[in-house]
């Protein structure tokens, strides 16, 4: 048994970038990684724009213009004004190249076709010059990037239409256990409802990665090897959801060796999620996590998380990490690492009630995870700790 940093040092280390590319339509890049440095194929903005309502000036020395015609955002028109000559114009709307600069409206009063200035206007006042934003030609996104939202509105306000990305790893969920049904069947005795396989879709889909298949098997030697070897053919990650203990029905770690998985480790001195088991074949990677859900998440966050990142072409080291202060006190004497469901309120952070591996009700509600190292601690109100934040958390 290892210890969590050792787990995550053998998970970088046996971690490679996958260097295959797609080129994809913008719209299906959200959490995609780009495989290139975008350069601008033009300046942004591509015209001297209006950052107000108000008057676009030809300057001069005296306060009063003559008004000589008007300009909305989206006009092609490009007035001519003469020195102290001016023309209304509005918030994104091209200033006319013999202007040098805007007024508010508010700082103007107005009679007739003449307006009055109340203020000291100087050259270049409430103008977004040429490439203010970005320089035609230059590299504002760089390679490696993640995509996110906003990013995307960038590149499509560049006229990009598609670009390329790091195709995501292949993933494929294996789900054990002879007491799992759907939640389409009716519950019965023995029976329970699965739900590891929305966990890591939802936990893969918010990573921009779609699984490739769903396999699900008895808790038999014979079941569980042909499940894992069928996909490992179509896959660059195996996730396997339970059967990983040590109990008579877990054959998981059986047929692993029994497929020449090379180990790379199996269990972690931490809470929850000991029997965790991370192997290759070949240049194909197999988590086998623990079947109790928050185990099952935890796992997939601290372990599983990075190593896609790296498979991605990021240098990502999974959940960001902070320090934050505890709203009240913690004693744990447990020897193993602990990582607790928490919620991050007003930069504090609270340990959850219902830390079982088994419940996922206190995970539902957490939007983060305290990290206590080994051989347990005596901390007060008020002491710092550690935080993983989980991804697209809203802080409150």
């Amino acid at each position: 048994m290892i210890s969590v940093e050792e787990a995550l040092a053998l998970v970088f280390k046996n971690s490679f970038a996958i260097t295959k590319t797609e080129k994809l339509p913008l719209a299906q890049c959200l959490n995609k990684i780009l495989a290139n440095s975008i350069e601008a194929p033009l300046n942004l903005p591509s015209y001297k724009l209006s950052s107000m309502d108000g008057y676009a000036l030809n300057l001069h020395d005296a306060h009063e213009y003559s008004i000589v015609g008007e300009v909305k955002a989206g006009d092609s028109i490009n007035p001519k004004l003469e020195i102290g000559e001016c023309v209304r114009i509005f918030t994104g709307a091209v200033v006319p190249d013999s202007a040098n600069a805007v007024v508010m409206q508010e700082k103007t009063t107005t009679d007739g076709n003449r307006i009055k200035i109340d203020t000291v206007i100087k050259s270049g006042d409430n103008i977004r010059p040429v490439g203010s934003q970005v320089k035609k030609g230059s590299f504002p996104l760089k390679k490696g990037q993640v995509l996110q939202a906003s990013g995307m509105a960038f590149l499509q306000s560049l006229g990009i239409q598609q670009v390329e990305v790091f195709k995501a790893p292949k993933v494929t969920l294996v789900l054990t256990g002879n007491e799992l049904i759907s939640s389409h069947e009716k519950l019965t005795r023995g029976k329970i409802y699965e739900s590891n396989s929305i966990l890591l879709e939802a936990a893969l889909h918010q990573q921009g990665i779609e699984t490739q298949r769903i396999s699900f098997t008895e808790d038999t030697l014979k079941g569980t090897i042909e499940v894992l070897k069928k996909a490992f053919l179509s896959s660059d990650v195996v996730l396997v959801s339970g059967g990983i203990s040590v109990g008579d029905y877990d054959f998981v770690k059986q047929a692993l060796e029994a497929l020449k998985v090379k180990e790379v480790f199996y269990k972690v001195r931490q809470r929850p999620g000991k029997p965790l088991f991370f192997g290759k074949k070949e240049n194909r990677f197999v988590f086998a996590l623990p079947g109790n859900p928050a185990s099952t998440l935890s796992c997939f966050y601290v372990y599983v998380l990075p190593l896609l990142a790296r498979l991605r072409g990021s240098q990502s080291q999974g959940l960001i990490r902070v320090s934050m202060p505890l709203t009240h006190d913690f004693h744990s004497k447990e020897p193993r690492a602990l990582f607790l469901k928490a919620h991050v309120e007003n930069k504090t952070v609270t340990v959850l009630d219902g830390q079982h591996s088994s419940m996922l009700v206190s995970f539902a509600r957490a939007n983060a995870l305290v990290y206590i190292p080994e051989n347990g601690v005596s901390l007060k109100k008020g002491a710092s700790v550690e935080v993983l934040l989980l991804p697209n958390i809203i802080l409150t």
